[in-house]
């Protein structure tokens, strides 16, 4: 049952200052794609203008790799989270629940418990006021400006009912700011000691760890925009085409709200539908493998 609307707009509701600003949201959303690309940039003039560092053709080759598994790994968590966590299209057994946690971490999803909260709010009040991310309010709202500032009441919303009892779920939310960091900032930090430490290419190593972060930027803005905002507008196949291949299919929202329980976001048959819906292809490989059952697929996928 659909409930009714709120009057007013969130994007007019919610007070919008830097007091108000979730910082940690600014960090990962903007600050953290900043930091990479500057990385990336210096590494390259460094590498240009100073005689003891070589830059390798291969580097580049190699670095667009490492930015496209980052995009793969971010949507195998965004992918899980969002079709089987939050709409309920499956089950997954744990030890792929883990892996879906840790992707999620890299993918910097933040809270595991506002992230389902706050997608139910979008499909109770879909294109309506109390749609966190109405795009017929403001784009620029619903690309990012709901996740830079917060409602309290959002924040404050329970976990919900048919996640209580999953342990990964609690575990990922109750420790998400430790994973996150010992992800993002230890691991990297005992990478690059390692790499110093053997004699190994610190240069090779600063460029692919700013590709493994412009890759989650680009995954994590290809989703808010592909989907909170031209997920909901006329695009051309092109543009739905792109969207959904950096975001393993999340950004096809064609038929989504009709039958958002659906693991499959397009046909299952079709070489094309299983490369472009990948975060799909994935729930049908691991229902093969054992670790996935009662997968429900709209009627129109089967």
């Amino acid at each position: 049952m659909k409930l009714e609307s709120p009057a007013v707009t969130r994007s007019m509701s919610i007070i919008r200052t830097w007091s108000t600003l979730n910082w940690a949201s600014v960090f990962s959303v903007i600050l953290y794609p900043v930091l990479g690309v500057a990385l990336l940039v210096t590494m390259v003039v460094l590498g240009l203008a100073l005689e003891g560092l070589t830059l390798r053709w291969w580097y580049a080759p190699l670095g667009l790799g490492v930015m496209a598994a980052t995009i793969f790994l971010c949507n195998m968590g965004i992918g899980p989270l969002h079709r089987i966590w939050q709409h309920r299209a499956g089950e997954i057994k744990w030890p792929a629940q883990v892996i879906f946690m840790f992707n999620c971490i890299l993918a910097m999803q933040g809270s595991l418990k506002d992230w389902v909260n706050y997608h139910s709010q979008h499909h109770r009040f879909a294109d309506n006021p109390g749609d966190p991310h109405n795009p017929l309010e403001s784009k620029v709202w619903a690309w990012m400006g709901w996740i830079l500032w917060r409602d309290a009441a959002d924040l404050d919303r329970p976990m919900p009912m048919w996640l209580k009892e999953n342990k990964v779920v609690l575990f990922a939310d109750r420790f998400h700011i430790s994973l996150s960091l010992a992800m993002h900032f230890l691991v990297p930090g005992l990478i690059y000691l390692a790499v110093a430490l053997s004699g190994g290419s610190l240069i090779l190593l600063a460029l692919l760890h700013a590709c493994v972060i412009i890759g989650r930027g680009i995954q994590f803005h290809a989703t808010t925009l592909g989907v909170n905002v031209f997920g909901h507008m006329e695009t051309p196949k092109w543009v739905d085409y792109l969207l959904a291949l950096l975001t393993g299919g999340e950004a096809l929202h064609d038929h989504h709200h009709e039958f958002p329980r659906s693991a499959l976001h397009l046909p299952k048959r079709g070489i094309w539908n299983r490369i472009v819906d990948y975060n799909g292809t994935m729930l049908l490989v691991l229902r093969r493998l054992g670790l996935a059952k009662n997968l429900e697929i709209a009627p129109q996928f089967a």
